[in-house]
């Protein structure tokens, strides 16, 4: 049998780099000392005893992540992640129904169709009274809808779907017709009233009355003469016209993708401003 001091006990067992050199002295220094007794009471253990006892020690050791490691997201930080990842919701006012297809007031349910066909969203499913699809903007998770309430129900729909879906309030984005702005131009705005539009009134109204939300406004312009506005709202669009509006649903979409991307301040000055230079010139 081989008397081994503590010395040469701690050169054969050395740990390596991964443990944390202050766990390891306190197991060591553990295993020294009971070998100390032993020696001092004239036992003479064997080496095989000795290393049984380090590798025990060495398994209640705590598990020490390698400097290299990752951290670990704590649970506060994933649930704010899901918080960032909550979907924006994005609605078109309209009224259901082949006799309205095409009118002025139904810009709404045509500028959620071009970003639907434009991102691959089918809206194929009924949701809350509603055309309804999910998918996603630029990486972004979205919800598509066409209330089919009519236009002035409009908030049934869109109430009951923000509820539901648990939405903020600043990722309700609603899209729908203006006469105060000219023809084809558009507005992005934060928040407001409805303007005397009934379908804003609906859903401000199924909103507890909060007007905080964002709102695309697509001009429509005034109608000609002493027309009545209940009249001309549903009036088709001639050739030419058709082509301005298209145009402005194409800018309508690449607002949406900015808004995605980098935030509503970003998307507004780039639909306000050129805007606003059309509007001056």
């Amino acid at each position: 049998m081989v008397r081994v001091s503590s010395h040469a006990m701690l050169e054969r067992t050395r740990p390596s780099d991964r443990y944390d050199s202050i766990s390891w002295f306190h197991v060591m220094f553990g295993a020294a000392a009971s070998s100390s007794s032993a020696v001092a009471s004239g036992m003479r253990l064997p080496l095989p005893v000795l290393a049984k006892t380090v590798r025990r020690r060495m398994q209640m050791l705590p598990s020490v992540p390698s400097a290299l490691s990752p951290p670990r997201a704590s649970a506060s930080s994933a649930a704010a992640g899901d918080t960032d990842r909550k979907p924006w919701l994005l609605v078109g006012l309209g009224n259901p129904g082949k006799l309205y297809q095409g009118t002025r007031h139904n810009v709404g349910f045509e500028m959620i169709d071009v970003i639907a066909e434009a991102e691959g969203i089918s809206l194929s499913s009924m949701q809350f009274k509603a055309m309804f699809g999910k998918g996603c903007i630029c990486d972004v998770p979205v919800m598509l809808a066409k209330p089919t309430t009519f236009m002035n129900a409009s908030g049934e729909s869109v109430g009951p779907l923000v509820s539901y879906f648990n939405i903020p309030l600043n990722q309700v984005l609603l899209m729908y017709d203006d006469l105060d702005l000219p023809f084809a131009k558009l507005r992005l705005l934060p928040k407001g009233g409805h303007g005397g539009h009934n379908g804003m009134r609906s859903v401000i109204n199924h909103l507890k009355g909060s007007r905080d939300f964002p709102r695309l406004r697509i001009g429509i312009g005034r109608p000609p003469g002493k027309m009545d506005p209940a009249s001309f709202v549903l009036r088709p669009f001639n050739r030419k016209e058709r082509e301005e509006l298209d145009f402005a649903f194409q800018r309508g979409l690449e607002a949406v993708r900015i808004l995605m991307l980098e935030g509503f301040n970003k998307s507004a000055t780039f639909v306000n401003s050129s805007q606003s230079q059309l509007l001056n010139s």
